[in-house]
Protein backbone atom coordinates (compact mmCIF):
# COMPACT_ATOMS: atom_id res chain seq x y z
CA UNK A 1 0.00 0.00 0.00
CA UNK A 2 1.65 3.60 -1.17
CA UNK A 3 2.37 5.65 1.94
CA UNK A 4 -0.06 8.94 2.42
CA UNK A 5 2.07 11.76 1.09
CA UNK A 6 0.97 15.82 0.74
CA UNK A 7 -0.29 15.37 -2.42
CA UNK A 8 -2.34 12.07 -2.53
CA UNK A 9 -3.55 13.36 1.40
CA UNK A 10 -4.61 16.27 -0.98
CA UNK A 11 -6.65 14.38 -3.55
CA UNK A 12 -7.80 11.94 -0.64
CA UNK A 13 -9.60 14.92 1.13
CA UNK A 14 -10.28 17.03 -1.74
CA UNK A 15 -12.13 14.63 -4.13
CA UNK A 16 -12.73 11.14 -2.35
CA UNK A 17 -14.45 11.81 0.76
CA UNK A 18 -16.68 14.86 -0.97
CA UNK A 19 -17.89 11.97 -3.62
CA UNK A 20 -18.20 9.28 -0.99
CA UNK A 21 -20.68 11.12 0.68
CA UNK A 22 -22.32 11.97 -2.42
CA UNK A 23 -22.40 8.18 -2.91
CA UNK A 24 -24.56 8.00 0.48
CA UNK A 25 -26.85 10.19 -0.76
CA UNK A 26 -27.34 8.13 -3.99
CA UNK A 27 -27.72 5.09 -2.38
CA UNK A 28 -31.17 6.33 -1.29
CA UNK A 29 -32.29 6.53 -4.68
CA UNK A 30 -30.33 3.21 -6.44
CA UNK A 31 -29.88 -0.36 -5.03
CA UNK A 32 -27.07 -0.71 -6.85
CA UNK A 33 -24.67 1.81 -5.22
CA UNK A 34 -26.62 0.84 -1.96
CA UNK A 35 -24.63 -3.02 -3.26
CA UNK A 36 -21.31 -1.39 -3.55
CA UNK A 37 -21.61 0.62 -0.20
CA UNK A 38 -22.74 -2.71 1.61
CA UNK A 39 -20.35 -4.70 -0.13
CA UNK A 40 -16.97 -2.77 0.63
CA UNK A 41 -18.00 -2.75 4.15
CA UNK A 42 -17.76 -5.15 6.91
CA UNK A 43 -20.58 -5.71 9.14
CA UNK A 44 -21.91 -8.59 11.33
CA UNK A 45 -22.32 -11.98 9.04
CA UNK A 46 -20.64 -9.65 5.84
CA UNK A 47 -17.41 -9.29 4.76
CA UNK A 48 -15.94 -6.28 2.00
CA UNK A 49 -15.03 -7.27 -1.42
CA UNK A 50 -12.44 -6.29 -3.29
CA UNK A 51 -14.88 -5.20 -6.41
CA UNK A 52 -17.13 -3.71 -3.87
CA UNK A 53 -14.42 -1.50 -2.63
CA UNK A 54 -12.82 -0.41 -6.15
CA UNK A 55 -16.42 0.03 -7.12
CA UNK A 56 -16.85 2.81 -3.94
CA UNK A 57 -13.06 4.56 -4.87
CA UNK A 58 -13.96 5.29 -8.34
CA UNK A 59 -17.50 5.87 -7.91
CA UNK A 60 -16.12 8.21 -5.04
CA UNK A 61 -13.70 10.05 -7.25
CA UNK A 62 -16.19 10.19 -9.83
CA UNK A 63 -18.81 11.62 -7.80
CA UNK A 64 -16.02 14.21 -5.62
CA UNK A 65 -15.23 15.91 -9.32
CA UNK A 66 -19.04 16.16 -10.05
CA UNK A 67 -19.17 17.99 -6.10
CA UNK A 68 -15.89 19.84 -7.37
CA UNK A 69 -17.60 21.14 -10.46
CA UNK A 70 -21.12 22.42 -8.59
CA UNK A 71 -18.42 23.85 -5.94
CA UNK A 72 -16.64 25.68 -8.47
CA UNK A 73 -19.89 26.91 -10.48
CA UNK A 74 -21.95 27.54 -7.13
CA UNK A 75 -19.61 28.24 -4.31
CA UNK A 76 -16.82 29.70 -5.71
CA UNK A 77 -19.32 32.56 -7.29
CA UNK A 78 -20.87 33.34 -3.71
CA UNK A 79 -17.86 33.79 -2.05
CA UNK A 80 -16.33 36.15 -4.56
CA UNK A 81 -19.92 38.08 -4.87
CA UNK A 82 -19.62 38.45 -1.24
CA UNK A 83 -16.55 40.04 -1.15
CA UNK A 84 -13.71 37.45 -1.34
CA UNK A 85 -12.12 38.41 -4.84
CA UNK A 86 -8.93 36.45 -6.41
CA UNK A 87 -6.29 38.62 -6.65
CA UNK A 88 -4.85 38.98 -10.58
CA UNK A 89 -1.75 37.36 -9.14
CA UNK A 90 1.93 37.92 -11.61
CA UNK A 91 2.18 34.56 -13.04
CA UNK A 92 5.45 36.01 -14.97
CA UNK A 93 6.92 34.96 -11.24
CA UNK A 94 5.37 31.55 -11.32
CA UNK A 95 8.00 29.62 -12.72
CA UNK A 96 10.54 30.36 -10.74
CA UNK A 97 8.38 29.98 -7.60
CA UNK A 98 6.22 26.92 -8.84
CA UNK A 99 7.80 24.42 -5.60
CA UNK A 100 6.58 27.18 -3.21
CA UNK A 101 2.97 27.66 -5.31
CA UNK A 102 2.36 23.97 -5.51
CA UNK A 103 2.95 24.02 -1.52
CA UNK A 104 0.71 26.88 -1.02
CA UNK A 105 -1.87 24.96 -3.12
CA UNK A 106 -1.14 21.38 -1.42
CA UNK A 107 -1.25 22.96 2.43
CA UNK A 108 -4.40 25.80 1.76
CA UNK A 109 -6.33 25.48 -1.59
CA UNK A 110 -6.63 21.62 -1.02
CA UNK A 111 -8.35 22.07 2.58
CA UNK A 112 -10.42 24.98 0.47
CA UNK A 113 -11.66 21.92 -1.99
CA UNK A 114 -12.58 19.83 0.95
CA UNK A 115 -14.80 22.60 2.57
CA UNK A 116 -16.24 23.75 -0.30
CA UNK A 117 -16.89 19.74 -2.17
CA UNK A 118 -18.23 18.81 1.11
CA UNK A 119 -20.63 21.79 1.62
CA UNK A 120 -22.18 20.39 -1.69
CA UNK A 121 -21.98 16.56 -0.75
CA UNK A 122 -23.80 17.26 2.70
CA UNK A 123 -26.29 19.57 0.92
CA UNK A 124 -27.23 16.93 -1.45
CA UNK A 125 -27.49 14.35 1.49
CA UNK A 126 -30.08 15.96 3.32
CA UNK A 127 -32.13 16.75 -0.24
CA UNK A 128 -31.79 12.99 -0.76
CA UNK A 129 -32.94 11.69 2.36
CA UNK A 130 -35.56 13.98 2.50
CA UNK A 131 -36.92 13.39 -0.57
CA UNK A 132 -36.47 9.57 -0.01
CA UNK A 133 -38.11 9.67 3.01
CA UNK A 134 -41.47 11.83 1.49
CA UNK A 135 -40.89 14.61 4.00
CA UNK A 136 -40.43 18.27 3.58
CA UNK A 137 -38.07 20.50 4.56
CA UNK A 138 -40.32 21.46 7.72
CA UNK A 139 -40.01 18.02 8.70
CA UNK A 140 -36.07 17.62 9.71
CA UNK A 141 -35.17 14.82 12.09
CA UNK A 142 -32.16 15.06 14.23
CA UNK A 143 -29.70 13.80 11.23
CA UNK A 144 -30.73 16.41 8.87
CA UNK A 145 -30.10 19.47 11.41
CA UNK A 146 -26.78 17.98 11.93
CA UNK A 147 -26.10 17.29 8.30
CA UNK A 148 -27.05 20.76 8.03
CA UNK A 149 -24.87 22.36 10.72
CA UNK A 150 -21.81 20.66 9.58
CA UNK A 151 -22.80 21.62 6.14
CA UNK A 152 -22.26 26.12 7.87
CA UNK A 153 -19.63 24.83 9.26
CA UNK A 154 -18.19 24.30 6.09
CA UNK A 155 -19.31 27.22 4.11
CA UNK A 156 -17.72 28.91 7.11
CA UNK A 157 -14.36 26.69 6.54
CA UNK A 158 -14.07 27.54 3.17
CA UNK A 159 -14.92 31.10 3.04
CA UNK A 160 -11.19 31.36 5.47
CA UNK A 161 -9.54 29.02 3.58
CA UNK A 162 -10.14 30.89 0.40
CA UNK A 163 -9.36 34.15 1.64
CA UNK A 164 -5.90 32.72 3.48
CA UNK A 165 -5.12 30.95 -0.13
CA UNK A 166 -5.73 34.10 -1.91
CA UNK A 167 -3.54 36.20 0.56
CA UNK A 168 -0.77 33.66 0.83
CA UNK A 169 -0.59 33.32 -3.14
CA UNK A 170 -0.79 37.16 -3.56
CA UNK A 171 2.16 37.58 -1.10
CA UNK A 172 4.18 34.95 -3.13
CA UNK A 173 3.52 35.99 -6.37
CA UNK A 174 2.42 39.49 -6.53
CA UNK A 175 0.29 41.30 -8.18
CA UNK A 176 -0.39 43.12 -11.43
CA UNK A 177 -2.90 45.72 -9.63
CA UNK A 178 0.52 46.81 -7.57
CA UNK A 179 2.99 47.19 -10.72
CA UNK A 180 0.27 49.26 -12.17
CA UNK A 181 -0.89 50.98 -9.17
CA UNK A 182 3.53 52.02 -9.42
CA UNK A 183 3.61 52.85 -12.75
CA UNK A 184 0.36 55.24 -12.51
CA UNK A 185 2.21 57.03 -9.73
CA UNK A 186 5.37 57.32 -11.73
CA UNK A 187 3.50 58.80 -14.74
CA UNK A 188 1.26 61.32 -12.34
CA UNK A 189 4.81 62.42 -10.78
CA UNK A 190 6.41 62.91 -14.63
CA UNK A 191 3.38 64.59 -15.71
CA UNK A 192 3.40 66.90 -12.34
CA UNK A 193 6.91 67.77 -12.83
CA UNK A 194 6.47 68.49 -16.77
CA UNK A 195 3.43 70.47 -16.07
CA UNK A 196 5.59 72.89 -13.72
CA UNK A 197 8.48 73.13 -16.03
CA UNK A 198 5.81 74.72 -18.72
CA UNK A 199 3.82 76.67 -15.92
CA UNK A 200 7.69 77.57 -15.36
CA UNK A 201 8.31 78.50 -18.82
CA UNK A 202 5.00 80.77 -19.54
CA UNK A 203 5.70 83.06 -16.14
Amino acid sequence: MREVSGQNFGFLIAYVLPGFVSLWGVSHFSPTVRGWLVASSVTAGNSATVGGFLYVTLASVAAGLTASTIRWAVIDSLHHWTGINRPAWDDSKLQERLGAFEALVENHYRYYQFYGNMLVAMLWLAAARLAASGRCVTELDPLDCGILAVGLLYWAGSRDTLRNYYTRAAFLLGTKESEVSDDERTRCSRDRVDDSGTQAEAA
